[in-house]
């Protein structure tokens, strides 16, 4: 009889009230929960290191201690427990802070196993903090417990009580159901008949570094169809929904490109008709437009919102931040009020709304730039045919989905919805996550624009080789971006809050540039501060702009050309390059210095930023150094957080793709596997744009 998956952790042999409370704690409320919460990592008594050829890093070593000590220091409540290891090579010191309970654990004529990092600590090396098994223990504990899961310490779970909770789950893993459907095309490894249950298995009670990995990649391959085939059942569901039809009148769009002050290039010409066909069409578009910093995605977007608005519809354009939003309205105003189109810009801090608003339910407004303020029930349309979602990972689902339902709700047809990021997606994401999206890429710069030289620099050498640079630019009335994130330097020794740091740096700023006007920006400012503080630096008003990361997003400023970053190493690759395309938006030469402090080594990503401009490289860097993230952005809690998955593992994902989207075309058949359709159904709901 198949293993009820979800039966409560409290119908597992040993899992009394008390045991029940922490596994809920953890997450782990169901016997399937309970399953897929995997060991972090294992311990391999196997493979010890006699101490003769110990070197520094993480061992496993067998031997006897002895001398074993207890030294109370200075420090209230604070002691230090030592001993000497001995094997039959050799002897190395052991140390364990605050655990004097060690010097009562061992017995001087008995062997144990020791784990832990051996490294030098003030002058000597020594293995600090281990932790310890008796060694005829570990022999007598399991079926092989030379090779022993680590689970992750949880909510006050301990990884002993784990191993005994799934030992005695042991016998029930022959009976866990498959979960994949039937399919030629499914690999080897994840064919059903017990696929899932030797997977699960293998991972709980492995041997040897084999079983770990045949675990781990079946039960990422599940990962992955799953996420795959809910991706397209979304697109299949999209393109069941009704939308505006607009015709792609060639005449209006060439009238429009003769107007712009510079000449398209070929991906912009590209990534336009591929749109302008999409809108086309009776069903929603659903398209993703990534371009890299100042690729000119906003251009794209005039034409989409021109095209629609000669056809008597209306278009929004939602942006994460005020700032942003005010850009956005006054660039596409530029562009468009030349053939008469009305754009209108709504934000929390537009005066006059209530007659904005009737302005836009009349279809007065036909162009509406806005944030938040769009999403209110109180903002109707009179008809939204096109919606463009500027940095859609700044908004959640739910955000997306109130948006495009007030077009639904009034009169039955979905707009078309353009969504664009700056933040380029690596293809094995494009193929994993936006399975339900078209996607046109802007992969080249506008004619003129010049690539920002990046250099490393410690803080140690700021007289000699920042501080001289920074004069030379604003000598030529060139601004400067100085970023900041967090400064400890406050005389207590704690460390300051975000605001604290930038006021400091722009203090201390001040006497090494006294002819500059120098302004801060940080996230705890109020709005309408910060958007004055903002237009400041746009009119030319301020040289140097102390700030946090709050500039990072669509911030357009041409004469700012050179941007410090402090604390670099801090940052991820993709926000610093973001960041640093806030510079380099003119056709001066611009100039962008990370800087480390002087104990600090610069970090592999800091490196690959320093040698590329490249976004698509960049974020191919990204995924492989730092994971997926939350790719659909502001899913809370990190709903789709990818558990075993590796999103550069293209081979897996090429695979698990070729199946989901044969398994998709008899989407019906899903009705057959209940389990498998409520996971499919939870990735959907967590993904679908529509």
């Amino acid at each position: 009889m198949p293993l009820d998956l979800a039966a409560p952790v409290s119908s597992v042999k040993g899992v009394g009230p008390k045991t029940e409370a922490l596994l809920k704690k953890a997450g782990l409320a169901t016997v399937k929960d309970l399953l897929y919460f995997l060991p972090r990592t294992y311990e391999n008594f196997t493979e010890t290191t006699a101490l003769k050829d110990i070197r520094p890093g993480k061992v496993v070593i067998k031997g006897k201690i002895s001398d074993v000590k207890v030294t109370q220091t200075h420090r209230r409540n604070f002691s230090v427990t030592e001993g000497v290891i001995r094997d039959a090579t050799d002897a190395i010191r052991v140390v364990w802070f605050n655990q004097p309970y060690r010097a009562r654990q061992f017995s001087p004529d008995k062997e144990y196993y020791f784990t832990g990092m051996y490294d030098l600590n003030r002058g000597r090396y020594q293995l600090t903090s281990p932790k310890a098994e008796l060694a005829s223990a570990v022999k007598k504990s399991g079926q092989n417990s030379t090779f022993r899961p680590v689970y992750p310490a949880k909510s006050g779970l301990k990884s002993d009580q784990l191993q005994k909770i799934y030992e005695s789950l042991r016998p029930d893993f022959a009976f866990i159901p498959d979960l994949l459907p039937p399919s030629p095309l499914l690999p080897d490894f994840a064919q059903p008949s017990g696929a899932r249950a030797d997977a699960l298995f293998k991972a709980h009670f492995a041997e040897n570094d084999t079983d770990i990995k045949t675990a781990r990649e079946y039960l990422a391959y599940e990962e992955l169809f799953e996420l795959i085939l809910a991706a397209n059942l979304n697109k299949q569901e999209n393109q069941k929904l009704k939308s505006f039809e607009i015709p792609f009148v060639p005449r209006d769009i060439q009238s429009l490109v003769k107007k712009l002050p510079f000449p398209l290039t070929n991906a912009q010409r590209l990534a336009t008709f591929e749109i302008l066909k999409d809108l086309e069409k009776p069903v929603p578009m659903n398209r993703l437009l990534q371009g890299d910093v100042g690729a000119g995605k906003t251009v794209v977007a005039a034409l989409a919102a021109f095209s629609v608005i000669r056809a008597g519809k209306q278009v929004a354009l939602l942006a994460p931040t005020a700032i942003l939003a005010s850009q956005h309205a006054e660039s596409l105003s530029a562009l468009l009020a030349p053939f008469g189109i009305n754009v209108a810009l709504l934000t929390g801090a537009t005066k006059g709304k209530s007659e904005l608003k009737k302005r836009i339910k009349s279809g007065e407004a036909q162009l509406i730039v806005g944030t938040h303020a769009l999403l209110t029930d109180d903002t109707e349309f009179s008809g939204l045919a096109l919606t463009i979602i500027d940095e859609q990972h700044r908004f959640g689902v739910n955000q997306r989905q109130k948006l495009l339902a007030k077009t639904v709700a009034k009169n039955g047809l979905a707009p078309h919805l353009l969504m664009m990021t700056a933040t380029p997606i690596p293809r094995s994401l494009q193929l994993a996550i936006f399975g339900d999206l078209d996607v046109s890429i802007l992969n080249e710069l506008p004619k003129g624009r010049q690539p920002v030289t990046t250099r490393l620099l410690s803080e140690l050498n700021f007289t000699d080789q920042l501080y001289p640079v920074v004069r030379d630019f604003l000598a030529k009335g060139q601004q400067v971006y100085w970023i900041c994130k967090k400064i400890d330097d406050t005389a207590s020794g704690k460390p300051t809050s975000e605001a604290v740091s930038v006021k400091r740096q722009a203090e201390k700023l001040r006497p090494l540039f006294p002819k500059a006007n120098i302004a801060f920006l940080h996230g705890k400012m109020k709005p309408a501060e910060k958007d004055a503080v903002m237009s400041a630096f746009a009119a030319g008003k301020i040289n140097i702009l102390v700030s946090t990361t709050v500039v990072e997003v669509g911030v357009n400023v041409p004469n700012a050309n050179l941007m410090v970053i402090m604390n670099a190493n801090d940052y991820g690759l993709a926000q610093l390059h973001q960041l640093r395309g806030r510079v380099g938006r003119g056709k001066d030469a611009a100039l962008c210095f990370l800087a480390t402090p002087a104990s600090v080594e610069p970090s592999r990503r800091l490196r690959e930023l320093e040698k590329s401009t490249d976004g698509f490289y960049l974020a191919e860097a990204d995924l492989k150094l730092r994971g997926p993230g939350e790719i659909y952005g502001a899913l809370q809690h990190g709903a789709l957080n990818l558990q075993f998955a590796s999103l550069t593992d293209t081979k897996l994902i090429s695979a698990a793709s070729k199946s989901a989207k044969a398994f998709a075309k008899t989407p019906d058949r899903l009705a057959d596997f209940p389990e498998l359709a409520q996971e499919i159904k939870k990735y959907q709901q967590l993904t679908t744009l529509n």
